[in-house]
């Protein structure tokens, strides 16, 4: 497994997440298997662990448990499943890893890194119909601007979506070499990697459309967890970090306050930690994905 993934902050979100050995957990982000392989070895034969991914290749992972359930779905429809099992009184804990995974980063073929020659793809499920491909070719320009600067905040998203609309009018971009060339104009000196990697990450979230998938996943996962379950969110940039803890918060995503008749607030959960939890400098010296992994942690109110 940690072939596949290296799991981050492992201890501490696995310690934050198990109250009750005997509990009922969801790993929301399968992955590598790597949080869930932790949460099963603390568990006790009376624990239970509902595990989802959408990836084919990490349903591969699967460790021979009879304790756990896995389910091959986008973890937005959480709330669905999870009654669909038979816990209708909601479950003591969810974790989620919001990170890609190294292999989906390190399997050329799937287009998510511009390390390599390769199709345009970036599909978390590989059974989606649209790839980066489609949208590289077939948004508009004004689209393609908006979701760099949101996505990706990308310096001069403007001028990317422009040369590639302009490229394209030669031949579709197709791969990743012929992205890279169609914008190489624009890529600052000496910062041509971190900026790249924020153009990947907006075509990565457009074609997956993890917003919307995290938006979803967040009310779910509240309305699945039992009084007192604890909420248990690792993120990696500062869109998807500004979401959870807004909806820590306020019970939104937008983090506005919502009050009863009384006057109080009506947030589902309430912040365990007021600043994130972030990794060891060890961790990052021997797991450099981790550098910008932020954890939150909250408790069903």
């Amino acid at each position: 497994m940690s072939e596949y993934h290296t799991p981050v902050l492992l201890d501490e979100s696995v310690s934050a997440l198990i109250g009750s050995t005997s509990g009922i957990y969801a790993d929301a982000t399968f992955g590598g298997g790597g949080h869930s392989s932790e949460i099963l070895r603390r568990l006790s034969p009376e624990g239970r662990l509902i595990s989802f991914d959408k990836d084919s290749d990490a349903i591969a992972n699967r460790p021979d448990d009879e304790r756990l359930t896995l389910i091959r779905s986008d973890f937005r429809w959480i709330h669905n499943h999870i009654l669909n099992q038979g816990y209708k009184d909601g479950i003591d804990g969810v974790l989620a890893d919001l990170g890609v995974s190294s292999h989906q980063f390190d399997t050329a073929e799937r287009g998510f890194s511009f390390r390599y020659d390769a199709p345009l793809d970036m599909r978390m499920n590989q059974e989606a119909q649209s790839t980066a491909a489609d949208i590289i070719n077939g948004y508009e320009q004004e689209e393609l601007e908006k979701i760099m600067r949101l996505y990706g905040e990308v310096d001069n998203s403007r001028r990317i979506a422009q040369l590639i609309c302009k490229a394209r009018e030669n031949a579709a971009i197709e791969t990743t070499v012929q992205l890279g060339r169609a914008i190489e104009s624009a890529l600052p000196k000496f910062a041509e990697h971190k900026f790249l990697a924020k153009v990947y990450q907006a075509l990565r979230i457009e074609v997956n459309q993890e917003m919307k998938s995290l938006e979803k996943f967040l009310s779910g996962a509240a309305k699945s967890l039992k009084e007192g379950g604890k909420m248990v969110i690792i993120t990696y940039h500062s869109l998807e970090d500004r979401m959870v803890k807004n909806f820590i918060k306020a019970g939104n995503i937008e983090g506005k306050a919502e009050k009863d008749f009384y006057g109080n607030m009506t947030a589902p959960l309430k912040a365990v930690n007021r600043k994130p939890i972030l990794p060891q400098e060890s961790e990052i010296a021997s797991n450099t994905r981790a550098r910008s992994a932020k954890l939150r942690i909250a408790e069903k109110a």
